[in-house]
């Protein structure tokens, strides 16, 4: 299994940097490509802007960095031939947490010129930000536990932990008794991947799922909800320039067997309250056939197809100009 990833003080991991390599899956494998900073580009992260080229600064997840698909097909180098004179920097990382990103901004990218940032939260992060290990697997394939920085709320204030993360992974049956809770293993996704794997059938699903996957946004004072809008709060009012929320939806959104309801309330709170510009792609992605929804992702793997990206990338294009615009 090749290595892609390599350890980080502050963040926990990065892409290695200056990377080029083949990954397999199951739509025939996909180029990764890593530019000097570790972060997935076809070009190295300059802190001075290009002149005459406005520049968007986009973090997130493996839906941002994108998994299963090569880098010119994401919706963030898709946005590239869609706005007039923008080049994007994507900062994503795959399988790590709104905390983490926000760090990424902190470590890497507040130097950078820029003229607006979008931050991509796909709504299962909510989850992530609460744990302090995650599971993945490391290089002979075999899955082990890694510590990961998070916060904690005191009072109103973040307060920021496990920097630096201990570098080597360990067993579950290895963490003390009061680190045990703190695991985020997905929760109740990945029975739900291997059961829509196995069944293939959207009924079945339908009949079965009757829960909200993410309690967490059912009320604005959850333990989750709390936490996730002090880090955006916080990040938000670091940044100068014009700033687009954008919540990622789950599968089941896209399949239309759960509410949004709950995370587009908690989001809309945290724009209203922070003055941002939010961007919820689900109603532009539900206008699709549920035939041409169901190829945004891929049989088996949740990440985006390129048809996946290309729909998040139409979506946030009018978005992005007004926003530009408004600068000029």
């Amino acid at each position: 299994m090749r290595q892609v990833y390599e350890y980080h003080p502050v963040i926990g991991y990065r892409f290695i940097p200056h990377l080029k390599a083949r990954i397999a899956h199951e739509g025939g494998g996909y180029l990764l490509k890593t530019n000097e900073a570790g972060f997935r580009s076809e070009r190295q992260f300059s802190r001075a802007r290009t002149p005459g080229v406005r520049r968007a600064l986009i973090f997130g997840d493996s839906f941002t960095a994108g998994d299963a698909v090569s880098n010119q097909e994401r919706y963030s180098d898709l946005l590239e031939h869609r706005v007039a004179d923008l080049e994007t920097y994507n900062f994503g990382v795959s399988s790590t947490g709104t905390d983490q990103q926000y760090l990424v901004w902190r470590e890497f990218a507040q130097d950078i010129e820029h003229d607006a940032v979008i931050i991509a939260v796909f709504v299962e992060n909510v989850r992530r930000i609460v744990a302090r290990y995650r599971p993945h697997k490391d290089a002979s394939g075999r899955e082990r536990l890694y510590a990961k920085p998070y916060f904690t709320l005191a009072g109103t204030r973040l307060q920021l932990h496990q920097v630096p993360p201990p570098a080597e992974p360990i067993s579950f049956d290895e963490l003390p008794a009061q680190d045990q809770a703190a695991v985020d293993t997905g929760g109740r996704f990945p029975a739900l991947r291997g059961l829509v794997t196995a069944l293939g059938a959207r009924e079945v699903i339908q009949r079965l799922i009757r829960y909200q996957p993410l309690p967490a946004y059912d009320s604005p004072g959850s333990t989750g909800w709390q936490l996730m809008r002090a880090i955006l709060r916080q990040w938000i009012a670091e940044l100068d320039m014009p700033v687009v929320l954008m919540p990622l939806p789950l599968p089941q959104h896209l399949d239309e067997v759960c509410d949004p309801g709950p995370y587009q309330a908690r989001f809309a709170e945290v724009a209203a309250e922070t003055g941002c510009a939010l961007h919820d792609p689900l109603p532009a992605l539900l206008a699709y056939e549920r035939t041409q929804r169901r190829a945004f992702r891929w049989e088996t793997d949740i990440h985006y197809t390129p048809a996946g990206h290309r729909a998040i990338a139409d979506s946030l294009v009018p978005v992005l100009e007004r926003l530009l615009a408004s600068r000029d």
